[in-house]
């Protein structure tokens, strides 16, 4: 593995950043650009940044990963002292309780409870619980003591720790995108071979918004979006839901449900796994999305292509990866880039 490229996801993770609450996460890309390439934020929160590469490129493209993590926002504050809360982005309830959370930055720390178990009816116990019975408890006892420290629409993040488990796994939160942040990243340590647009999105978990917006301002002939997506290869899944696994490189879908891929891209994509020595997958269900779903659509169409991580329990505290997945996912995108714009 990487070590810089470790590094950047490790440190990524930690960093809270729910849709449309994205600074800290942006301000840590920008110290690590160190001033080696022009870059703006937009006023969505978009860091689109201009890459001089060391030839021009045949191709306009626009490298993206976005900065933004599924979490939860606060909604009310109880006379018990106790927030409630709704999701931003697709949060299942059941991954919730119990679970420790920040806010303002990690400064204050809280559990999520709910309505406790032996208090439940029997037809409650048949339901999967929902948002509307959460809450969080940061260990204050009155409205008024909590109006000393929160206020209605601060964010609330997972708090996780960053952990290696068996053979190559890690464990955290926020792996959902922070990876495809972290290999952005690494790829823009060294000057590129060519010329590119790289764009840190913001908003992707609400409806791809960020990518949408800074697509129109880019205006590129092709885009390559760096994700994570869910492998589901788990025991609990029929064969047929394993739509991709850990440990058998990047996954490149041919279509989810906001994209149908560029075929020459998608087919350019094997063909250079294989000409590099990486893992290369496909999606074999048509499920979920990324921010090219907002991209290939902008302007006059854009030629888009996903190089994404398997990743276990998505949007949650704990989404599990594997290093080499990763490694293959970087490298692939790395020859992509090169392929795209020679």
């Amino acid at each position: 593995m990487d070590n810089r490229l470790y590094t950047y996801i490790k440190e990524l993770c930690a960093i809270g950043g729910i849709s449309g609450d994205e600074g800290s996460v942006r301000n840590y890309i920008k110290e690590k650009l160190d001033g080696r390439y022009e870059h703006f934020t937009d006023p969505l929160g978009n860091l689109i940044v201009t890459v001089k590469g060391k030839n021009p490129s045949k191709k306009k493209l626009m490298v993206c990963a976005h900065m933004d993590e599924v979490g939860m926002i606060v909604t009310s504050l109880k006379s018990d002292g106790t927030l409630g809360i709704d999701m931003v982005g697709g949060v299942d309830p059941r991954v919730c309780i119990g679970r420790r959370v920040t806010l303002h930055g990690g400064t204050i720390n809280g559990v999520i409870g709910a309505k406790a178990v032996h208090n439940l009816t029997d037809e409650e116990k048949k339901k999967a619980p929902d948002f509307s019975g959460l809450y969080v408890d940061i260990g204050t006892s009155s409205k008024e003591e909590t109006e000393k420290l929160i206020s209605l629409g601060d964010s609330v993040c997972f708090a996780s720790d960053f952990i290696e488990l068996g053979d190559g796994f890690i464990k955290d939160k926020a792996i959902d995108d922070r990876v495809g942040c972290a290999i952005l990243l690494r790829i823009l340590d060294e000057t590129p071979e060519y010329d590119l647009t790289a764009v840190f999105t913001v908003q992707e978990e609400i409806g791809l918004r960020g990518a949408g917006a800074a697509a129109y301002t880019v205006a590129p002939e092709c885009a390559l979006i760096l994700e994570t997506t869910t492998a589901a290869d788990i025991p609990s899944a029929g064969e047929e839901q394993k739509c991709c696994y850990l440990g058998k490189g990047a996954a490149v879908p041919f279509m989810d449900r906001s994209t149908v891929y560029d075929r020459e891209l998608f087919n350019l994509s094997k063909v250079a796994a294989e000409e590099i020595a990486v893992g290369w997958q496909t999606k074999t269900t048509i499920a979920g999305g990324n921010d090219g779903g907002a991209v290939h659509k902008s302007r006059g169409g854009v030629k888009t292509l996903a190089v994404s991580v398997p990743v276990r329990y998505l949007h949650s505290p704990a989404c599990v990866a594997k290093l080499s997945d990763i490694m293959d996912s970087y490298m692939l995108a790395g020859a992509m880039i090169e392929r795209i714009c020679r």
